[in-house]
Protein backbone atom coordinates (compact mmCIF):
# COMPACT_ATOMS: atom_id res chain seq x y z
CA UNK A 1 0.00 0.00 0.00
CA UNK A 2 1.14 3.31 -0.92
CA UNK A 3 0.12 6.74 -1.82
CA UNK A 4 -1.01 9.85 -0.05
CA UNK A 5 -4.72 10.25 1.00
CA UNK A 6 -7.44 12.58 2.45
CA UNK A 7 -9.89 11.58 4.46
CA UNK A 8 -13.35 12.62 5.10
CA UNK A 9 -14.41 14.71 7.21
CA UNK A 10 -15.25 13.46 10.85
CA UNK A 11 -18.45 11.80 11.78
CA UNK A 12 -18.49 13.28 15.51
CA UNK A 13 -17.09 16.76 14.69
CA UNK A 14 -19.94 17.08 11.50
CA UNK A 15 -22.79 15.98 13.46
CA UNK A 16 -21.90 18.57 16.26
CA UNK A 17 -21.03 21.11 13.90
CA UNK A 18 -24.56 21.05 12.28
CA UNK A 19 -26.51 21.31 15.97
CA UNK A 20 -24.40 23.97 16.92
CA UNK A 21 -24.43 25.98 13.65
CA UNK A 22 -27.92 25.49 13.85
CA UNK A 23 -28.00 26.84 17.72
CA UNK A 24 -25.87 29.93 16.55
CA UNK A 25 -26.36 32.84 15.59
CA UNK A 26 -25.10 34.14 12.33
CA UNK A 27 -23.56 32.28 9.49
CA UNK A 28 -21.62 29.13 9.86
CA UNK A 29 -19.84 27.97 6.58
CA UNK A 30 -18.97 23.97 7.15
CA UNK A 31 -16.93 22.47 4.42
CA UNK A 32 -15.09 18.96 4.82
CA UNK A 33 -18.56 17.63 6.23
CA UNK A 34 -18.76 14.48 6.16
CA UNK A 35 -21.68 13.61 3.82
CA UNK A 36 -22.78 10.02 5.27
CA UNK A 37 -26.37 8.66 6.16
CA UNK A 38 -25.72 9.09 9.71
CA UNK A 39 -24.90 13.31 9.59
CA UNK A 40 -27.82 13.21 6.75
CA UNK A 41 -29.90 12.24 9.48
CA UNK A 42 -28.77 15.20 11.67
CA UNK A 43 -29.22 17.65 8.91
CA UNK A 44 -32.66 16.24 7.74
CA UNK A 45 -33.96 16.36 11.39
CA UNK A 46 -32.84 20.36 11.76
CA UNK A 47 -34.09 21.18 8.60
CA UNK A 48 -37.58 19.42 9.59
CA UNK A 49 -37.30 21.49 12.91
CA UNK A 50 -36.75 24.62 10.54
CA UNK A 51 -33.13 25.38 10.12
CA UNK A 52 -32.10 26.73 7.36
CA UNK A 53 -29.05 24.50 5.58
CA UNK A 54 -27.86 25.92 2.27
CA UNK A 55 -25.40 22.74 0.47
CA UNK A 56 -23.06 24.28 -1.87
CA UNK A 57 -21.49 20.43 -2.27
CA UNK A 58 -21.90 16.98 -0.48
CA UNK A 59 -19.29 18.32 1.65
CA UNK A 60 -19.93 22.30 1.96
CA UNK A 61 -22.85 23.86 3.91
CA UNK A 62 -24.05 26.93 5.30
CA UNK A 63 -26.23 27.47 8.04
CA UNK A 64 -27.88 30.48 8.63
CA UNK A 65 -28.66 30.02 11.73
CA UNK A 66 -31.08 32.25 14.43
CA UNK A 67 -30.27 30.91 17.64
CA UNK A 68 -32.70 27.89 19.76
CA UNK A 69 -35.31 30.45 19.25
CA UNK A 70 -34.96 30.07 14.97
CA UNK A 71 -36.20 26.41 15.65
CA UNK A 72 -39.76 25.26 15.49
CA UNK A 73 -41.63 22.07 15.98
CA UNK A 74 -41.43 19.34 12.88
CA UNK A 75 -44.55 18.81 11.14
CA UNK A 76 -43.94 15.24 11.38
CA UNK A 77 -41.79 12.45 13.33
CA UNK A 78 -37.97 13.36 13.11
CA UNK A 79 -35.90 10.28 11.85
CA UNK A 80 -32.85 9.38 13.32
CA UNK A 81 -32.13 6.70 11.12
CA UNK A 82 -29.32 4.81 12.19
CA UNK A 83 -27.40 7.23 14.43
CA UNK A 84 -27.28 7.67 17.69
CA UNK A 85 -25.18 10.42 18.16
CA UNK A 86 -28.04 12.62 16.14
CA UNK A 87 -31.00 10.80 18.51
CA UNK A 88 -28.84 11.49 21.56
CA UNK A 89 -27.65 15.25 20.89
CA UNK A 90 -30.91 15.99 19.55
CA UNK A 91 -32.56 15.09 22.58
CA UNK A 92 -31.03 17.16 24.90
CA UNK A 93 -31.62 20.21 22.38
CA UNK A 94 -35.35 19.29 21.99
CA UNK A 95 -36.27 18.59 26.05
CA UNK A 96 -35.29 22.22 26.29
CA UNK A 97 -37.41 24.00 23.54
CA UNK A 98 -40.99 25.11 24.22
CA UNK A 99 -43.18 22.73 21.79
CA UNK A 100 -43.60 18.78 21.41
CA UNK A 101 -41.22 16.55 19.25
CA UNK A 102 -41.51 12.64 18.16
CA UNK A 103 -38.79 11.21 17.69
CA UNK A 104 -37.73 7.53 16.10
CA UNK A 105 -35.02 5.87 13.91
CA UNK A 106 -34.31 2.51 12.25
CA UNK A 107 -34.74 -0.93 13.62
CA UNK A 108 -31.29 -1.04 14.67
CA UNK A 109 -31.28 2.50 16.29
CA UNK A 110 -34.71 1.52 18.39
CA UNK A 111 -32.85 -0.79 20.08
CA UNK A 112 -30.01 1.06 21.55
CA UNK A 113 -30.39 2.02 25.08
CA UNK A 114 -31.56 6.02 25.13
CA UNK A 115 -32.33 5.61 28.83
CA UNK A 116 -29.08 7.07 30.11
CA UNK A 117 -29.80 10.74 28.24
CA UNK A 118 -33.30 10.34 29.34
CA UNK A 119 -33.13 10.09 33.02
CA UNK A 120 -30.67 12.54 33.44
CA UNK A 121 -32.78 15.23 31.48
CA UNK A 122 -35.75 14.56 33.52
CA UNK A 123 -33.75 15.33 36.94
CA UNK A 124 -33.60 18.72 34.80
CA UNK A 125 -37.17 18.61 34.31
CA UNK A 126 -37.65 17.36 31.03
CA UNK A 127 -40.87 15.38 30.17
CA UNK A 128 -39.55 12.58 27.55
CA UNK A 129 -41.83 9.66 27.01
CA UNK A 130 -41.60 6.09 25.52
CA UNK A 131 -41.11 2.39 25.82
CA UNK A 132 -39.90 0.69 28.73
CA UNK A 133 -40.24 4.02 30.44
CA UNK A 134 -38.39 6.01 27.84
CA UNK A 135 -35.74 3.77 27.35
CA UNK A 136 -35.92 3.03 24.13
CA UNK A 137 -37.08 5.29 20.41
CA UNK A 138 -39.92 6.42 19.57
CA UNK A 139 -39.80 8.98 21.88
CA UNK A 140 -42.31 12.11 22.82
CA UNK A 141 -40.25 14.91 24.28
CA UNK A 142 -42.52 17.59 25.85
CA UNK A 143 -39.95 20.38 25.44
CA UNK A 144 -39.89 23.20 27.65
CA UNK A 145 -37.49 25.70 29.84
CA UNK A 146 -35.25 23.24 32.14
CA UNK A 147 -33.49 23.78 35.61
CA UNK A 148 -29.84 24.01 36.39
CA UNK A 149 -28.36 20.82 36.87
CA UNK A 150 -24.63 18.72 38.27
CA UNK A 151 -24.35 15.13 37.27
CA UNK A 152 -22.47 12.29 37.64
CA UNK A 153 -21.79 9.92 34.87
CA UNK A 154 -21.89 6.46 35.76
CA UNK A 155 -20.11 5.70 32.38
CA UNK A 156 -17.85 7.81 30.48
CA UNK A 157 -20.05 8.60 27.48
CA UNK A 158 -19.63 11.71 24.97
CA UNK A 159 -23.09 11.07 23.32
CA UNK A 160 -24.52 12.03 27.31
CA UNK A 161 -22.33 14.59 28.51
CA UNK A 162 -23.30 16.50 25.06
CA UNK A 163 -26.64 16.56 25.44
CA UNK A 164 -26.21 17.69 29.02
CA UNK A 165 -24.61 20.04 27.98
CA UNK A 166 -26.65 21.29 24.87
CA UNK A 167 -29.94 21.21 27.24
CA UNK A 168 -28.02 24.15 29.47
CA UNK A 169 -26.98 25.78 26.50
CA UNK A 170 -30.42 25.92 24.77
CA UNK A 171 -32.15 26.61 28.38
CA UNK A 172 -29.76 28.89 29.53
CA UNK A 173 -28.93 27.14 32.90
CA UNK A 174 -25.20 26.20 34.40
CA UNK A 175 -24.88 22.29 34.15
CA UNK A 176 -21.94 20.51 35.26
CA UNK A 177 -21.36 17.48 34.41
CA UNK A 178 -18.82 14.78 35.87
CA UNK A 179 -17.19 11.38 33.68
CA UNK A 180 -15.42 8.34 35.35
CA UNK A 181 -12.91 9.32 32.77
CA UNK A 182 -12.39 11.63 29.80
CA UNK A 183 -14.48 11.24 26.90
CA UNK A 184 -14.23 13.01 23.63
CA UNK A 185 -14.54 16.28 24.16
CA UNK A 186 -15.53 17.71 20.77
CA UNK A 187 -18.83 19.74 22.17
CA UNK A 188 -17.20 21.54 24.47
CA UNK A 189 -14.09 22.38 21.72
CA UNK A 190 -16.84 23.51 19.61
CA UNK A 191 -18.80 25.31 22.08
CA UNK A 192 -15.93 27.42 23.44
CA UNK A 193 -14.80 28.11 19.94
CA UNK A 194 -18.50 29.36 18.92
CA UNK A 195 -17.85 31.90 22.05
CA UNK A 196 -19.62 30.02 25.11
CA UNK A 197 -17.51 29.80 28.31
CA UNK A 198 -17.50 26.47 29.28
CA UNK A 199 -14.95 25.67 31.93
CA UNK A 200 -12.94 22.30 32.33
CA UNK A 201 -11.36 20.82 35.81
CA UNK A 202 -10.16 17.43 35.68
CA UNK A 203 -12.86 15.35 34.73
CA UNK A 204 -15.53 17.90 35.29
CA UNK A 205 -17.29 20.15 32.71
CA UNK A 206 -19.35 23.07 33.07
CA UNK A 207 -21.13 25.41 30.46
CA UNK A 208 -22.12 28.66 32.63
CA UNK A 209 -25.55 30.03 32.28
CA UNK A 210 -26.71 33.21 29.70
CA UNK A 211 -24.53 31.23 26.98
CA UNK A 212 -24.84 32.53 23.10
CA UNK A 213 -23.20 31.18 20.21
CA UNK A 214 -21.88 33.15 17.04
CA UNK A 215 -21.75 31.58 13.59
CA UNK A 216 -17.97 30.75 12.44
CA UNK A 217 -16.28 28.55 9.93
CA UNK A 218 -15.70 25.34 10.57
CA UNK A 219 -13.43 23.03 8.61
CA UNK A 220 -14.19 19.95 9.64
CA UNK A 221 -10.99 17.39 10.24
CA UNK A 222 -10.58 13.86 8.60
CA UNK A 223 -11.40 11.52 10.99
CA UNK A 224 -9.19 9.60 13.23
CA UNK A 225 -12.25 6.64 13.21
CA UNK A 226 -11.42 6.16 9.33
CA UNK A 227 -7.80 6.69 9.26
CA UNK A 228 -8.13 3.83 11.91
CA UNK A 229 -8.49 1.07 9.11
CA UNK A 230 -5.47 2.79 6.88
CA UNK A 231 -3.21 2.75 9.49
CA UNK A 232 -4.49 -0.32 10.15
CA UNK A 233 -3.77 -2.03 6.76
CA UNK A 234 -0.78 -0.27 6.16
CA UNK A 235 1.12 -1.67 8.81
CA UNK A 236 0.48 -4.65 8.11
CA UNK A 237 0.85 -4.93 4.32
CA UNK A 238 4.81 -5.86 3.83
CA UNK A 239 6.13 -2.77 2.15
CA UNK A 240 3.42 -0.48 3.02
CA UNK A 241 3.89 3.50 3.49
CA UNK A 242 0.97 5.56 3.09
CA UNK A 243 0.54 9.54 4.33
CA UNK A 244 -2.65 10.43 5.42
CA UNK A 245 -3.25 14.38 5.27
CA UNK A 246 -5.29 16.43 7.80
CA UNK A 247 -6.41 14.11 10.09
CA UNK A 248 -7.78 15.07 13.63
CA UNK A 249 -5.62 13.69 16.81
CA UNK A 250 -7.96 15.07 19.39
CA UNK A 251 -6.31 13.47 22.56
CA UNK A 252 -9.85 12.51 23.80
CA UNK A 253 -10.30 10.38 20.19
CA UNK A 254 -6.93 9.51 19.32
CA UNK A 255 -6.07 6.40 21.97
CA UNK A 256 -5.88 4.19 18.50
CA UNK A 257 -2.29 5.72 17.68
CA UNK A 258 -1.21 5.57 21.43
CA UNK A 259 -2.09 1.77 21.12
CA UNK A 260 -0.86 1.08 17.47
CA UNK A 261 2.62 2.79 18.56
CA UNK A 262 2.41 0.90 22.09
CA UNK A 263 2.47 -2.57 19.54
CA UNK A 264 5.08 -1.55 17.56
CA UNK A 265 3.67 0.79 14.12
CA UNK A 266 6.14 2.98 12.42
CA UNK A 267 3.27 6.39 12.92
CA UNK A 268 4.65 9.60 12.68
CA UNK A 269 2.61 12.94 13.08
CA UNK A 270 3.74 15.58 11.01
CA UNK A 271 2.56 18.94 10.26
CA UNK A 272 0.37 19.77 13.39
CA UNK A 273 -2.29 22.84 13.33
CA UNK A 274 -5.12 23.50 14.64
CA UNK A 275 -8.90 24.17 13.21
CA UNK A 276 -11.84 24.89 14.51
CA UNK A 277 -10.14 24.55 18.09
CA UNK A 278 -9.32 20.73 16.87
CA UNK A 279 -5.55 19.46 16.63
CA UNK A 280 -4.86 18.40 12.75
CA UNK A 281 -1.83 16.56 11.72
CA UNK A 282 -0.94 14.40 8.83
CA UNK A 283 -0.10 11.09 9.80
CA UNK A 284 2.87 8.96 7.95
CA UNK A 285 2.26 5.38 8.33
CA UNK A 286 5.07 2.43 6.91
CA UNK A 287 4.93 -1.17 7.37
CA UNK A 288 6.38 -2.69 10.83
CA UNK A 289 6.04 -6.18 12.74
CA UNK A 290 3.82 -5.97 16.02
CA UNK A 291 3.72 -7.08 19.55
CA UNK A 292 -0.06 -7.92 21.54
CA UNK A 293 -0.79 -5.75 23.82
CA UNK A 294 -3.34 -5.16 27.11
CA UNK A 295 -6.08 -2.09 26.25
CA UNK A 296 -8.19 -1.30 29.16
CA UNK A 297 -9.65 1.42 31.70
CA UNK A 298 -9.23 4.98 30.75
CA UNK A 299 -7.77 4.04 26.97
CA UNK A 300 -11.49 2.54 26.22
CA UNK A 301 -13.58 6.00 25.66
CA UNK A 302 -10.62 7.29 23.65
CA UNK A 303 -10.87 4.26 21.10
CA UNK A 304 -14.21 2.48 21.34
CA UNK A 305 -15.23 2.58 17.83
CA UNK A 306 -11.63 1.85 16.83
CA UNK A 307 -11.69 -1.56 18.84
CA UNK A 308 -13.10 -3.87 15.93
CA UNK A 309 -9.66 -2.63 13.45
CA UNK A 310 -7.25 -3.05 16.57
CA UNK A 311 -9.05 -6.38 17.13
CA UNK A 312 -7.76 -7.16 13.10
CA UNK A 313 -4.20 -5.57 13.88
CA UNK A 314 -4.29 -7.55 17.13
CA UNK A 315 -4.06 -10.97 15.13
CA UNK A 316 -0.93 -10.23 13.48
CA UNK A 317 0.79 -8.79 16.22
CA UNK A 318 2.98 -11.64 18.30
CA UNK A 319 1.69 -13.07 21.66
CA UNK A 320 -1.47 -12.32 23.04
CA UNK A 321 -3.78 -8.79 23.31
CA UNK A 322 -6.35 -8.50 25.39
CA UNK A 323 -9.23 -5.87 25.37
CA UNK A 324 -11.34 -5.13 28.52
CA UNK A 325 -13.56 -2.47 29.83
CA UNK A 326 -15.43 -2.30 26.12
CA UNK A 327 -19.26 -3.51 27.29
CA UNK A 328 -20.36 -0.59 25.51
CA UNK A 329 -19.40 -2.18 22.50
CA UNK A 330 -22.44 -4.71 22.97
CA UNK A 331 -25.12 -1.67 22.08
CA UNK A 332 -23.37 0.03 19.08
CA UNK A 333 -24.98 -0.92 15.57
CA UNK A 334 -24.62 -4.40 16.77
CA UNK A 335 -22.84 -6.61 19.51
CA UNK A 336 -19.58 -6.23 18.23
CA UNK A 337 -17.62 -8.52 20.57
CA UNK A 338 -19.86 -11.47 19.46
CA UNK A 339 -19.92 -10.44 15.98
CA UNK A 340 -15.64 -10.01 15.98
CA UNK A 341 -15.96 -13.47 17.54
CA UNK A 342 -17.74 -15.61 15.19
CA UNK A 343 -16.85 -13.74 11.76
CA UNK A 344 -12.79 -13.84 12.77
CA UNK A 345 -13.37 -17.05 13.91
CA UNK A 346 -14.43 -18.34 10.46
CA UNK A 347 -11.04 -16.91 9.14
CA UNK A 348 -9.47 -19.13 11.31
CA UNK A 349 -8.55 -16.63 14.05
CA UNK A 350 -8.35 -17.63 17.72
CA UNK A 351 -10.35 -15.34 19.82
CA UNK A 352 -12.02 -15.87 23.05
CA UNK A 353 -15.28 -13.92 23.93
CA UNK A 354 -14.86 -12.09 27.66
CA UNK A 355 -18.22 -10.00 28.99
CA UNK A 356 -16.63 -6.50 28.59
CA UNK A 357 -14.03 -7.29 25.52
CA UNK A 358 -11.65 -10.00 23.95
CA UNK A 359 -8.38 -12.06 24.07
CA UNK A 360 -6.92 -12.57 20.94
CA UNK A 361 -3.84 -14.75 20.04
CA UNK A 362 -1.61 -13.41 17.39
CA UNK A 363 -0.06 -15.03 14.46
CA UNK A 364 -2.76 -17.80 13.32
CA UNK A 365 -2.89 -18.84 9.62
CA UNK A 366 -6.03 -16.74 8.15
CA UNK A 367 -8.36 -17.70 5.48
CA UNK A 368 -11.09 -16.05 3.23
CA UNK A 369 -14.66 -16.37 3.34
CA UNK A 370 -17.90 -15.14 3.37
CA UNK A 371 -18.49 -13.03 6.46
CA UNK A 372 -21.37 -11.38 7.35
CA UNK A 373 -21.02 -7.57 8.65
CA UNK A 374 -24.27 -7.30 10.18
CA UNK A 375 -24.89 -4.60 8.68
CA UNK A 376 -22.59 -2.39 10.58
CA UNK A 377 -20.33 0.00 8.81
CA UNK A 378 -16.98 -0.53 11.27
CA UNK A 379 -17.74 -4.50 11.28
CA UNK A 380 -17.78 -4.69 7.23
CA UNK A 381 -14.43 -1.77 7.15
CA UNK A 382 -12.30 -3.88 9.65
CA UNK A 383 -13.08 -7.35 8.27
CA UNK A 384 -12.21 -5.92 4.37
CA UNK A 385 -8.92 -4.78 6.36
CA UNK A 386 -8.18 -8.36 7.75
CA UNK A 387 -8.81 -10.12 4.49
CA UNK A 388 -6.39 -7.30 2.91
CA UNK A 389 -3.74 -8.04 5.85
CA UNK A 390 -3.81 -12.15 5.31
CA UNK A 391 -3.83 -12.14 1.57
CA UNK A 392 -7.10 -13.24 0.86
CA UNK A 393 -10.21 -13.23 -0.08
CA UNK A 394 -13.65 -11.89 1.73
CA UNK A 395 -16.86 -11.69 0.64
CA UNK A 396 -18.97 -8.97 3.05
CA UNK A 397 -22.92 -10.07 2.42
CA UNK A 398 -23.16 -5.92 2.49
CA UNK A 399 -20.68 -3.83 1.70
CA UNK A 400 -23.31 -0.62 1.45
CA UNK A 401 -23.56 -0.15 4.93
CA UNK A 402 -20.09 1.37 5.01
CA UNK A 403 -22.17 5.07 3.95
CA UNK A 404 -23.33 5.43 7.23
CA UNK A 405 -19.43 6.62 7.77
CA UNK A 406 -16.78 6.65 4.97
CA UNK A 407 -18.86 6.14 1.38
CA UNK A 408 -15.65 6.00 -0.62
CA UNK A 409 -13.72 3.53 1.81
CA UNK A 410 -13.38 1.01 -0.47
CA UNK A 411 -12.13 2.91 -3.41
CA UNK A 412 -9.80 5.06 -1.65
CA UNK A 413 -8.53 1.38 -0.38
CA UNK A 414 -7.96 -0.21 -3.95
CA UNK A 415 -6.09 3.02 -4.79
CA UNK A 416 -3.65 2.84 -2.21
CA UNK A 417 -2.90 -1.12 -2.71
CA UNK A 418 -3.22 -0.89 -6.60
Amino acid sequence: MRGEISLPGDKSISHRALLLGALARGTTDISNFLPGQDCRSTLECLRALGARVEEKSPTELTLFGAGPGGLREAPGVLDCGNSGTTARLLLGILAALPFASRMTGDESLRQRPMGRVVEPLRSMGADIRGPEGGKFLPLLVEGGKLRGFSYRLPMASAQVKSALLLAGLVSGVEVDVEEPALSRDHTEKMLAYLGARVERRGNRVRIAPGQALKGRPIRVPGDISSAAFFLVAATLVPGSEVLLKGVGVNPTRAGVLAVLQRMGARITCLSREEEAGEPVADLLVQAAPLQGTEVKGGEIPTLIDEIPVLAVAALFARGTTIIRDAAELRVKETDRIRALVTELEKMGAAVKELPDGLVIQGGQQLRGGRLATYGDHRMAMSLQVAGLAAGREVVLDDRECVRVSFPNFFTLLQELHS
